[in-house]
C-alpha cells in the first residue's frame, strides 16, 4: 500500500454528472494529489516517516525509507501488531509517561513524541539497538467507531542513546560501573511502592569492606581503586540476576534482592559474600590486598515499608555485625536501635574493669589423646561485671578492639598467662590469643620479650595464637614482625584454620609451628552428609607434610573424638576434657609434676541448645496460652507453664515479631513439654536463632491491623482469626525467671 493509496479521496460514483460538480472533483483531486505530493516528498527527502495501523493494532502502512533504515522488508512488519514491533523504555532519560504502548494503544490516547524501541529480532545475535519517536492521532469514523492511528516517526537513535550515556553517568559509578547512591535510591523506592501494592517482599542488604583504609594508607589510593573494582566484581558474580548491586561511595555497597524473605537463604548469602569478598585481591607490584567484609540485613515489609526505613534498618544491622568483630552478617530487629549507646557504655565499664583488675584469665587444656597428657593451656580472658554479670569475649573484644584499649588489655593478658604458666609443669606451654589490631602494634615483639624477661618464662612455653587477620596489614611489616618474634625463640600457631582465607601461601611465608582446626568442623564432623570429617584429614595431612603440630577445638562428645583420631589428628581441646578454668583449679588439677584429664561426657554430640529464658505465646486451635522457653536449638525447644498437654499435640509458638513456629510436643512431664519445630531455626548471624520467614504485616493488615513494619512484641492468635469459640484445654502455669 502507497501513501497515496492510503490517503487518497474517493473517485465519484456512477451516475455523478454536471459541470459544477466535476469542476468541484477536479479541484479535489488536484488539491488531494498536491497534498500526498508533499508527503511523498517529505518521506523521499528522509524528513519524517509516515505509519498507520488498523482498528486491531496491526501496522498497516509505513514509509519505505524507514523499512530500509530497519533493514526489513515490508512483509516482515505490515500486518504485524504493533505492540510487538515497538515497545517504550521504562527507563527513558526524558521521563515523560511509564505508561507501556499497549495500554496508550488501547487507551486509543493521543501519541505525541512518545519514545519507542523496535523490539523485532532479526536473529537472536543482533544487539543494535534502534529507537524511534513516535507521534499519531486516533482515527474514528462517522459513527465514532475507532479505526486505527494515523502518525509519523523519526530515528532519534543516536541523540537518545547519547543520553542514555549521560544518564548513566549520572546514576553509575565511574569507578566500578556499578549504580550509584542515587540510581539505588529511587530503584529502592520504586520497587518498594510496587511491592507494597502487590503484597511482596524484599531485602536489603548494606556492606562496607574491613580494614580497606588500611589498604589506602599502606598501599596507596590506586592499589585501593583495584580493590574497590575487584571487589565489585565478586560481588556482581555472587548476586547475579537475583538483584542489584551498587555502590554508594567510598568502600559502602548496597544490594536490592526482590522477593526473598526466607532468612535462611539471606543468611547464606551474606556468609557467601563475606567468605569471597574476604579472599586475597591481586594489585600492583605483585602485591596482594586483604581486607574482609561485614553485612546488615533488612527486609521489606517486616523491618520497614518505606525507604527511609529499609535503609536505617540496614545501617543498623550493618553497624550490629561490625561491633560484634567483623566478618559478620546480623539481621535487624529492634533492639539495635540503642546499640551505639550501648557500645560506649560497655567500652567504659570495661576500661574501668581493666584498671581495677576486674578481667581475670582462665585456660582450657589442650591434650594429647594418646595419654590425656595436657601439652598447652589457651589463656581466655573473663569478666564478670557486678551488674551485666558475666560478658562474653565475643562481645566485650570487638569493643576493645576498635579503641586503643585492645593493646593495653593484650599487654596485661600477657604478663599475667606467663607469670601463671611459671607455676604449671615444664612441659606445659601457655598459648595467648593476639588480635589482628595488637600485632600491627610495631611494639609487640618488645613487649613479649619484657613479659619473658619479667616472669622468668622460657621462650618456649610461650605461643602466640593469631588469626589469617594478621595479614591484613602491610605485607613487608608483617614480615619482619614475624621474623623478630621467632627470634625471641617463642611459638606461633594460625588460630580457626579453615574459616578465613585459608591461603596456603600463609603457610609457606609465615613460620608457623602449628595450626588449629576450627571447631566449626567438629561441630558436623559426624554427619554423613558433611565433608567436615574430609577437611579435618586434608589439614592434619597438611600440617604433617609441613612438619607442623595440630591441634582439633570444639571436641564435645566420644563420637567427634573417635572421628578426628581416625583422621590422624593427636592433639584436641575441647569440653570433652575440661571448661576453661581458673589458675586456682589449675594448680589443684596438677599432680606430682604430670597433669593428665581423663576425658568425660556425651558418647554422641547432639544438636547445641541454648539456655534461654523467654516469655512466649503457645497457641493451639483458637487458643493462646502464656509460657516461658527455657532451651532452644535449631529443631526444638524445652518449654516451661503448660500442664496437661498430651504427646503429640500439634501447637504454633509465637517468638514475637511475626515469627510463628510450627511444632509438636514430643514429651511432656507436669508443665514442662519439649516440642520439635516442623521446620528448623536458622542463624541471625549474631549466634541465636530466629524463624526462616515471618507472618506479613499485610497479613495482619487484612485482618484488620494497620499496615506498617511490625512492632516489637507477639501477636495473639484473637487479633488474626478473632475470638475464641471453644473452651483452654490446658492449664497455665506461672513460671519466674529462677
Amino acid at each position: 500500500m502507497s501513501v497515496r493509496s492510503l490517503f487518497q479521496g474517493k473517485s465519484p460514483r456512477n451516475g455523478e454528472s454536471g459541470t459544477a460538480k466535476n469542476q468541484g472533483d477536479v479541484i479535489t483531486r488536484k488539491d488531494t494529489a498536491r497534498r500526498l505530493e508533499v508527503l511523498e516528498d517529505i518521506e523521499q527527502a528522509g524528513i519524517g516517516w509516515i505509519w498507520a495501523s488498523d482498528a486491531e493494532g496491526r501496522l498497516i502502512y509505513l514509509t519505505d525509507g524507514a523499512l530500509e533504515k530497519l533493514d526489513r522488508q515490508s512483509g516482515d512488519v505490515l500486518g504485524q501488531k504493533i505492540v510487538e514491533l515497538f515497545e517504550t523504555d521504562p527507563d527513558n532519560p526524558d521521563g515523560g509517561t511509564s505508561r507501556p504502548l499497549n495500554f496508550q494503544l488501547k487507551a486509543h490516547n493521543k501519541l505525541s513524541d512518545l519514545v519507542v524501541r523496535f523490539a523485532l529480532e532479526k536473529s537472536r545475535h543482533e544487539v543494535k539497538q534502534t529507537w524511534w519517536s513516535i507521534t499519531a492521532h486516533p482515527k474514528f469514523d462517522d459513527a465514532g467507531n475507532f479505526q486505527g492511528y494515523r502518525g509519523n516517526a523519526k530515528d532519534i537513535t543516536v541523540e537518545y542513546e547519547r543520553k542514555l550515556i549521560d544518564t548513566k553517568l549520572a546514576e553509575y559509578d565511574s569507578l566500578t560501573g556499578l549504580a550509584n547512591r542515587h540510581y539505588m535510591n529511587k530503584r529502592l523506592e520504586n520497587v518498594l511502592a510496587a511491592y507494597k501494592t502487590a503484597k511482596r517482599a524484599c531485602a536489603l542488604l548494606m556492606l562496607d569492606l574491613d580494614k580497606f583504609k588500611q589498604v589506602n594508607d599502606t598501599m596507596g589510593h590506586p592499589a585501593g581503586d583495584a580493590v574497590l573494582v575487584q571487589a565489585a566484581e565478586r560481588l556482581r558474580s555472587i548476586i547475579g540476576d537475583r538483584g542489584e548491586v551498587g555502590r554508594l561511595g567510598g568502600d559502602e555497597f548496597q544490594i536490592i534482592i526482590p522477593d526473598i524473605d526466607d532468612r535462611g537463604t539471606l543468611g547464606e548469602i551474606a556468609e557467601k559474600i563475606i567468605k569471597i569478598v574476604s579472599q586475597p585481591y591481586p594489585v600492583e607490584d605483585d602485591k596482594r590486598a586483604v581486607i574482609g567484609t561485614s553485612v546488615g540485613i533488612a527486609v521489606a515489609p517486616y523491618d520497614g515499608v518505606e525507604r527511609e526505613e529499609l535503609v536505617k534498618a540496614s545501617d543498623l544491622a550493618l553497624y550490629a555485625a561490625k561491633n560484634g568483630g567483623r566478618g559478620q552478617y546480623r539481621f535487624y530487629n529492634s533492639d539495635l536501635k540503642d546499640e551505639e549507646e550501648e557500645r560506649q557504655a560497655l567500652l567504659d565499664d570495661l576500661r574501668l574493669a581493666l584498671a581495677a583488675g576486674e578481667l581475670e584469665l582462665h585456660y582450657q587444656p589442650v591434650v594429647s589423646i594418646t595419654d590425656n597428657t595436657v601439652v598447652c593451656m589457651e589463656a581466655l580472658m573473663r569478666w564478670q561485671h557486678e551488674e551485666r554479670g558475666f560478658v562474653s569475649p565475643d562481645v566485650f573484644i570487638p569493643v576493645a578492639e576498635d579503641s586503643d584499649l585492645i593493646n593495653q588489655m593484650g599487654e596485661w593478658a600477657l604478663r599475667q598467662a606467663c607469670n601463671d604458666a611459671k607455676e604449671w609443669p615444664s612441659t606445659v606451654r601457655v598459648a595467648v590469643n593476639v588480635s589482628a589490631v595488637q600485632f600491627a602494634n610495631k611494639g609487640l615483639p618488645e613487649i613479649v620479650a619484657n613479659a619473658l624477661a619479667h616472669t622468668g618464662l622460657s621462650a618456649d612455653r610461650l605461643e602466640l595464637e593469631l588469626t589469617e587477620s594478621v595479614f591484613l596489614g602491610d605485607t613487608d611489616a608483617t614480615e619482619e614482625t614475624f621474623k623478630t618474634l621467632k627470634g625471641l625463640g617463642i611459638r606461633l600457631a594460625l588460630d580457626d584454620f579453615g574459616t578465613g582465607y585459608s591461603s596456603l601461601s600463609y603457610l609457606r611465608s609465615a613460620p608457623f609451628d602449628k595450626i588449629k582446626v576450627d571447631r566449626s568442623f567438629v561441630d558436623s564432623c559426624t554427619e554423613e552428609e558433611q565433608n567436615s570429617a574430609k577437611i579435618i584429614a586434608a589439614i592434619v595431612g597438611l600440617s604433617n607434610a609441613l612438619s607442623m603440630e595440630t591441634t582439633v577445638e570444639g571436641v564435645e562428645a566420644f563420637d567427634q573424638l573417635e572421628v578426628v583420631r581416625s583422621k590422624g589428628a593427636t592433639l584436641v581441646q575441647g569440653w570433652l576434657y575440661a571448661k576453661a578454668m581458673p589458675q586456682e583449679k589449675v594448680l589443684k588439677q596438677i599432680d606430682s609434676g604430670s597433669f593428665k584429664i581423663e576425658p568425660e561426657g556425651p558418647d554422641r554430640h547432639r544438636q547445641e541448645r541454648r539456655s534461654v529464658f523467654r516469655r512466649i505465646g503457645v497457641i493451639h486451635e483458637d487458643h493462646r496460652y502464656n509460657a516461658v522457653m527455657r532451651d532452644l536449638s535449631t529443631k526444638g525447644s524445652r518449654i516451661e507453664g503448660l500442664a496437661g498437654v498430651p504427646t503429640g499435640t500439634p501447637l504454633v509458638l509465637d517468638l514475637g515479631a511475626g515469627q510463628l513456629v510450627v511444632c509438636e510436643v514430643r514429651r511432656s512431664t507436669d508443665a514442662i513439654i519439649a516440642v520439635e519445630f516442623e521446620t528448623p531455626l536458622v542463624s541471625d548471624g549474631a549466634g541465636g536463632l530466629v524463624t526462616r520467614h515471618r507472618v506479613s504485616p499485610y497479613a495482619l493488615a487484612a485482618a484488620g491491623m494497620p499496615l506498617t513494619s511490625l512492632p516489637n512484641g507477639s501477636y495473639p492468635l484473637q487479633q488474626m482469626h478473632g475470638a475464641s469459640t471453644s473452651k483452654p484445654q490446658f492449664l497455665e502455669v506461672q513460671v519466674g525467671n529462677g
